[in-house]
């Protein structure tokens, strides 16, 4: 059976530099996303969407496993996008009114029809109650800063104010939504070591 490792294949997505902000063009690709908002560390909204888009990718992994290709592949990581409706005062110290949606990249191979029909089999299964909530679409980033923050959520401050501090000295400007990807197994890994992607679309 073929393995593909899409974190290797697109490294420069998923495994920039916790040295330096890099700029990269990120391509459309096909994304599960949910939507919410709220603290993550608080609401009971955000772990329904993570209750949600785990089963739904594992089920589209294993679909595609038994289907013509026989191919294998790792489930992406879990990913971030957020903002707020006033953006002046946002920051990762407040987060009651962040809204975000919640995406899970998925390969080539996996169509809108797949997704409907794990759709089905996850709801009879599990049916966790953000399910109804999830969509299958396409997410052109474009161009982006980004670079590797390693430890805590909670200590993210200045990897973000360095991504924001890089882009204004490039001669650039912010756009779009504050992109954060979780590469880490937080139940197993302890928080000094959580790697994150913070990536930030620019014009």
């Amino acid at each position: 059976m073929k393995r593909v490792d899409y974190k290797k294949e697109l490294s420069r997505l998923y495994k920039p530099s916790a040295k330096r902000v890099e700029i990269v063009e990120v391509p459309r690709l096909n994304y599960l996303v949910i939507d919410g908002e709220g603290d993550p560390n608080r609401s009971q909204s955000f772990q329904d969407a993570v209750d949600a888009l785990f089963p739904l990718s594992y089920a589209l992994k294993f679909m595609v496993q038994r289907g013509e290709t026989g191919m294998d592949y790792g489930v992406m990581p879990l990913e971030g996008l957020w903002w707020a409706d006033d953006m002046s005062p946002f920051s990762v110290e407040n987060k009651d009114g962040w809204k975000w949606t919640l995406m899970m990249m998925q390969p080539e191979l996996v169509t809108v029809e797949m997704f409907w029909s794990v759709l089905a089999q996850v709801k009879a299964k599990k049916n966790p109650p953000s399910l109804p909530l999830v969509r299958f679409e396409g997410f052109e980033e474009g161009k982006v800063a980004q670079t590797l923050h390693i430890g805590p959520f909670s200590e993210e401050g200045p990897t973000v104010e360095k991504v924001h501090a890089f882009i204004e000295e490039s001669g650039s400007r912010r756009k779009g939504k504050h992109h954060e990807i979780y590469l880490s197994d937080i139940r197993r890994a302890a928080p000094e070591r959580w790697k994150t992607v913070i990536r930030q679309p620019i014009a």
